[in-house]
């Protein structure tokens, strides 16, 4: 079942962090830019909120289970269908990309949202995962202060190496990972790799038929 309770109720407070921390936000558009295909690439935002990354990023395509976010997306001319990770309404091969950002913490099923992203992926496209990592110190503290959470009451946080084995068991060939929101690094600091920064994101390739 869609975790959407928290987002239809406090629709208004999500949207207004953006605005409060513009310098996480800001790095962590600039780590997902440097790994989504060339300008030109039909894209999908698989739980694309309200929109705060698709419009900036380009992606005129959304998924979203929370009508409320949907409402938000669409003002801002994102096209957005009413769906879930783990059921895309969409025929297989539709996209170049598919997004997915701070959205695999909320799915059911991390396996089946990966398994749907690459049916919908065109011979060659990319998926590309952005989210905070389970063992950083950023990622501990939302672990540990999840009870009192709005949002992540009911979230499930991942490590780098399990989104990676993830979406290799999903058939997936890792091909990039970048990490942002980095400890004694300028704020809008990005690197290669993972480790050190609480925001990764990887980017898979589909490799082959099917």
């Amino acid at each position: 079942m869609p975790k959407t309770g928290p987002f239809e109720r406090y629709a208004d407070e999500y949207d207004g962090w953006f605005d409060r921390n513009p310098d996480i936000y800001e790095a962590e558009l600039r780590a997902i830019g440097e790994l989504l295909p060339s300008p030109g690439a039909q894209g999908v935002e698989v739980g694309v909120g309200t929109g705060r990354f698709a419009v900036p990023l380009g992606i005129r395509t959304g998924v979203e289970p929370s009508e409320r976010m949907a409402r938000r997306a669409r003002e801002l001319g994102v096209d957005v269908h009413r769906g879930t990770a783990e059921r895309l309404p969409f025929e297989d091969g539709s996209f170049d990309f598919v997004l997915m950002v701070a959205t695999i913490c909320f799915v059911d099923d991390v396996a089946a949202s990966f398994s749907e992203a690459r049916r919908v992926l065109r011979d060659g496209g990319a998926i590309v995962v952005g989210f905070i990592d389970r063992e950083s110190g950023l990622g501990r503290r939302y672990e540990e202060g999840r009870a009192a959470s709005r949002f992540y009451r009911d979230a499930v946080f991942f490590s780098s190496g399990e989104v990676i084995g993830a979406l290799e068991e999903a058939g997936f060939e890792v091909a990039a990972v970048r990490q942002a929101l980095i400890g004694g690094e300028e704020p809008g600091t990005v690197l290669e790799g993972s480790g050190r920064g609480a925001f990764v994101v990887v980017r898979g390739e589909k490799r082959g038929k099917g």
